[in-house]
């Protein structure tokens, strides 16, 4: 059997019909409209030496170094490939770095580097990696990831372009940078003969006298090996940590407290030239 309607709901869908076709169509017109809005707006491209004079002025004259980066990365987003390009790219591995933004840096100056190895501003592009490891050194307490890091990209400066301006401030970094190392080191030795671990704390003042004789903590370290090797027994040893420490440092107050040492255990101290520490001090000259 076919239901039917009462009659006063078909007389009321008659009457509500017209007011819904107008609904539809004014739906229907507005579809457009509602699709522009939920959009992304699509702009023209700006020319690149707007873009990028745009970030030199937000660098130079506001310092506002994020918003300059942008800028710079703009350039290198609408004009790709481009000279512009380019020379954004170092901007903004410049920025970033005025801005703190160490990691950026780091990203926007490595790209730089593998992308134009040949220009004339690889030399900057890796210094400024190097700077910014070097900047996020932390002391000699913490984990030295990143001054190793720093090390590795300022001695690449040195030996890719020595005759660049960058090249001496890379080896003047260097020096502070081996300097933590060997601070690093000292720490973690002095540590290990309060534990009366002495073969431990050789093994550190090992490293620096082998690796970062040029800092300051060698000459701690050769009366630091004296102190180990006399608590083992291994007379010989220490007295040549103490003779190549006077021989090098004459002057210097470790020298006095090793020469004590020796003196204390044995009598005067006579250096074993087929030492290692010997070898070591002979192979860079100091000897």
């Amino acid at each position: 059997m076919t239901s039917t309607l009462p009659s006063s709901t078909r007389a009321d869908r008659r009457r509500a019909w017209p007011g819904r076709l107008l609904a539809l169509a004014l739906m229907t017109a507005l579809l457009p409209a509602c699709s522009l809005f939920n959009k992304d707006e699509i702009l023209p491209d700006e020319p690149a030496d707007k873009l990028y004079n745009e970030g030199l002025y937000l660098l130079n004259n506001k310092k506002e170094y994020k918003d300059a980066a942008k800028k710079f990365e703009e350039v290198d987003r609408q004009h790709p490939y481009s000279e512009w390009a380019r020379k954004a790219l170092i901007m903004t591995a410049f920025a970033y770095y005025e801005a703190k933004q160490y990691d950026d840096s780091v990203s926007a100056a490595k790209r730089y580097v593998t992308l134009h190895p040949g220009s004339p501003d690889a030399a900057y592009a890796q210094y400024l990696i190097g700077s910014s490891y070097f900047d996020q050194i932390p002391d000699i307490t913490r984990d030295q990831e990143r001054t190793e890091k720093a090390m590795a990209a300022l001695e690449e400066v040195a030996r890719k372009f020595p005759t660049t301006e960058y090249a001496m401030s890379s080896k003047k970094k260097l020096e502070i940078a081996r300097d933590q190392l060997a601070g690093k080191e000292m720490m973690v030795g002095r540590y290990y003969i309060q534990k009366k671990d002495y073969t431990g704390a050789i093994n550190r003042f090992k490293v620096v006298v082998t690796r970062y004789q040029t800092t300051r903590h060698v000459e701690e370290a050769l009366m630091r090996l004296t102190e180990a090797y006399l608590a083992l027994g291994i007379m010989q040893e220490a007295q040549t940590a103490a003779v190549v420490l006077g021989h090098n440092f004459p002057d210097s107050p470790w020298y006095r407290d090793a020469y004590n040492l020796v003196k204390t255990g044995v009598a005067e101290p006579v250096e074993n030239r087929g030492s290692w520490i010997s070898k070591a001090f002979k192979k860079v000259g100091l000897g």
